[in-house]
Protein backbone atom coordinates (compact mmCIF):
# COMPACT_ATOMS: atom_id res chain seq x y z
CA UNK A 1 0.00 0.00 0.00
CA UNK A 2 1.10 3.26 -0.94
CA UNK A 3 -0.39 6.54 0.72
CA UNK A 4 0.19 10.34 0.89
CA UNK A 5 -2.39 10.42 3.86
CA UNK A 6 -0.25 9.90 7.10
CA UNK A 7 -3.43 8.90 9.09
CA UNK A 8 -3.98 5.69 6.80
CA UNK A 9 -0.55 5.10 6.63
CA UNK A 10 -0.13 4.74 10.48
CA UNK A 11 -3.82 2.73 10.55
CA UNK A 12 -1.55 0.02 8.31
CA UNK A 13 1.27 -0.13 9.93
CA UNK A 14 2.10 -3.27 12.45
CA UNK A 15 2.54 -2.58 16.06
CA UNK A 16 5.96 -2.71 17.76
CA UNK A 17 7.66 -2.82 14.64
CA UNK A 18 10.63 -0.18 13.56
CA UNK A 19 9.56 2.36 10.87
CA UNK A 20 12.52 3.19 8.02
CA UNK A 21 12.83 6.79 6.59
CA UNK A 22 14.88 6.93 3.15
CA UNK A 23 16.58 9.95 1.54
CA UNK A 24 16.90 9.06 -2.38
CA UNK A 25 19.53 10.89 -4.30
CA UNK A 26 20.97 9.87 -7.93
CA UNK A 27 23.98 8.43 -6.44
CA UNK A 28 23.07 7.14 -2.59
CA UNK A 29 20.46 6.26 -0.29
CA UNK A 30 20.42 7.75 3.05
CA UNK A 31 19.07 5.11 5.75
CA UNK A 32 17.70 5.95 9.31
CA UNK A 33 15.35 3.67 11.46
CA UNK A 34 13.18 4.17 14.12
CA UNK A 35 12.54 2.30 17.27
CA UNK A 36 9.65 0.15 17.85
CA UNK A 37 7.98 2.95 19.95
CA UNK A 38 7.86 5.80 17.11
CA UNK A 39 10.10 7.98 18.99
CA UNK A 40 13.21 8.26 17.88
CA UNK A 41 14.49 8.24 14.35
CA UNK A 42 18.28 7.27 13.91
CA UNK A 43 20.30 7.57 11.22
CA UNK A 44 22.02 4.20 10.08
CA UNK A 45 24.07 3.93 6.67
CA UNK A 46 24.37 5.14 3.12
CA UNK A 47 23.65 2.57 0.37
CA UNK A 48 25.58 3.85 -3.22
CA UNK A 49 23.26 3.13 -5.77
CA UNK A 50 23.51 0.55 -8.44
CA UNK A 51 20.87 -1.05 -10.03
CA UNK A 52 17.26 -0.97 -8.63
CA UNK A 53 17.68 -4.76 -8.00
CA UNK A 54 20.79 -4.30 -6.10
CA UNK A 55 19.59 -1.45 -3.87
CA UNK A 56 16.09 -3.20 -3.43
CA UNK A 57 18.16 -6.06 -2.25
CA UNK A 58 20.33 -4.23 0.10
CA UNK A 59 17.12 -2.46 2.00
CA UNK A 60 15.12 -5.89 2.14
CA UNK A 61 18.25 -7.38 4.12
CA UNK A 62 18.22 -4.17 6.58
CA UNK A 63 14.14 -4.11 6.73
CA UNK A 64 14.43 -7.57 8.16
CA UNK A 65 17.04 -7.25 9.94
CA UNK A 66 15.40 -4.67 11.73
CA UNK A 67 11.59 -5.67 11.40
CA UNK A 68 10.38 -2.87 9.87
CA UNK A 69 6.49 -2.27 9.69
CA UNK A 70 7.00 1.16 7.23
CA UNK A 71 8.69 3.10 5.10
CA UNK A 72 9.00 6.82 5.00
CA UNK A 73 10.15 8.36 1.43
CA UNK A 74 11.66 11.72 1.15
CA UNK A 75 9.91 13.57 -1.27
CA UNK A 76 11.57 15.88 -2.85
CA UNK A 77 9.36 18.74 -3.47
CA UNK A 78 9.98 21.91 -5.07
CA UNK A 79 9.80 24.83 -2.71
CA UNK A 80 6.52 26.03 -4.27
CA UNK A 81 5.25 23.08 -3.37
CA UNK A 82 4.61 21.31 -6.89
CA UNK A 83 6.19 17.87 -7.61
CA UNK A 84 9.08 18.04 -10.19
CA UNK A 85 11.03 15.54 -11.70
CA UNK A 86 12.56 14.21 -8.45
CA UNK A 87 9.52 13.35 -7.26
CA UNK A 88 8.57 11.07 -10.01
CA UNK A 89 11.33 8.87 -9.47
CA UNK A 90 10.99 8.66 -5.90
CA UNK A 91 7.24 7.93 -6.56
CA UNK A 92 8.47 5.39 -9.77
CA UNK A 93 10.74 3.86 -7.11
CA UNK A 94 7.73 2.97 -4.44
CA UNK A 95 5.72 1.42 -6.46
CA UNK A 96 8.86 -0.56 -7.74
CA UNK A 97 9.45 -1.24 -4.13
CA UNK A 98 5.76 -2.69 -3.56
CA UNK A 99 6.53 -5.16 -6.25
CA UNK A 100 8.74 -6.68 -3.98
CA UNK A 101 7.88 -5.86 -0.14
CA UNK A 102 3.92 -5.79 1.22
CA UNK A 103 4.29 -3.12 4.09
CA UNK A 104 2.70 0.37 3.61
CA UNK A 105 4.61 3.14 1.88
CA UNK A 106 3.99 7.14 2.37
CA UNK A 107 5.70 9.86 1.95
CA UNK A 108 7.06 12.89 3.72
CA UNK A 109 8.18 16.09 2.25
CA UNK A 110 11.80 16.51 2.82
CA UNK A 111 12.55 20.27 1.45
CA UNK A 112 15.62 21.71 3.68
CA UNK A 113 16.22 17.95 5.23
CA UNK A 114 19.40 17.93 3.82
CA UNK A 115 20.00 21.71 4.69
CA UNK A 116 18.78 21.05 8.13
CA UNK A 117 21.06 17.75 8.55
CA UNK A 118 24.30 19.78 7.19
CA UNK A 119 23.67 22.74 9.51
CA UNK A 120 23.37 20.24 12.52
CA UNK A 121 26.53 18.34 11.36
CA UNK A 122 28.73 21.96 11.07
CA UNK A 123 27.32 22.51 14.96
CA UNK A 124 28.65 19.52 15.26
CA UNK A 125 32.32 20.30 13.90
CA UNK A 126 32.24 17.38 11.46
CA UNK A 127 34.77 17.59 9.16
CA UNK A 128 34.04 18.38 5.63
CA UNK A 129 35.07 14.42 4.52
CA UNK A 130 32.84 12.76 7.45
CA UNK A 131 29.76 15.47 6.35
CA UNK A 132 30.67 13.97 2.92
CA UNK A 133 30.32 10.68 4.33
CA UNK A 134 27.12 10.76 6.38
CA UNK A 135 24.96 13.43 4.82
CA UNK A 136 22.38 11.38 3.30
CA UNK A 137 21.78 8.93 6.11
CA UNK A 138 21.32 12.21 8.71
CA UNK A 139 19.49 13.42 6.05
CA UNK A 140 17.18 10.19 6.10
CA UNK A 141 16.65 10.77 9.61
CA UNK A 142 15.31 14.13 9.90
CA UNK A 143 12.91 13.07 7.03
CA UNK A 144 11.93 9.79 9.40
CA UNK A 145 11.73 11.89 12.64
CA UNK A 146 9.35 14.57 10.64
CA UNK A 147 7.16 11.74 10.13
CA UNK A 148 7.57 10.53 14.21
CA UNK A 149 6.76 13.83 15.32
CA UNK A 150 3.50 13.77 13.30
CA UNK A 151 3.21 10.32 14.32
CA UNK A 152 3.00 11.71 18.02
CA UNK A 153 0.83 14.68 17.06
CA UNK A 154 -1.88 12.18 15.84
CA UNK A 155 -1.95 9.95 19.31
CA UNK A 156 -2.39 13.00 21.66
CA UNK A 157 -5.58 13.79 19.78
CA UNK A 158 -6.82 10.71 19.49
Amino acid sequence: MITDDTEAFVTALPPMQALIGLDLGDKTIGVAVSDTFWSVATPLETVRRKKFGVDAARLQEIIAARRVGGIVLGLPRNMDGTEGPRCQSTRAFARNFERLWDGPITFWDERLSTVAAEKALLEADTTRKRRAEVIDHVAAGYILQGLLDRLAAIKRQA
